[in-house]
């Protein structure tokens, strides 16, 4: 049984970009399950803080509609009481950033 061998983003817990603060509604779901509304409230390329009442552990697989975009995946690295640190499966574009935290404001 080898190493499993994880996407760029997921390989370091260290902050990537700029955190942009926001309060963003979203709508995030584990694989097979059903959507459940959550709130992100920062974000970078690499990833976003969430905060949801749904019970989120670190290495959970999840999916995250951003408003206005189809579905991504997302790693959870941490998570405490109703926050979790996670990363996109591919970074954002920068272009996609910008236009996500100007509908925000």
């Amino acid at each position: 049984m080898g190493a499993t061998l994880l996407p760029e983003p997921y390989r370091s817990s260290a902050r990537l970009g700029e955190r942009w603060p926001v309060l963003i509604n979203v709508r995030i779901r584990r694989p097979g399950e059903t959507w459940f509304k959550s709130q992100i409230t920062d974000v970078t390329t690499a990833g976003f803080r969430l905060k949801s009442f749904m019970k989120l552990a670190a290495e959970d697989d999840l999916w995250i509609m951003l408003p206005g975009f189809e579905g991504r995946r997302a790693r959870v690295l941490w998570s405490r009481a109703h926050e979790s640190g996670c990363v996109f499966e591919r970074p954002l574009h920068p272009a996609i950033l910008d236009h996500i935290i100007k509908r925000a404001l």
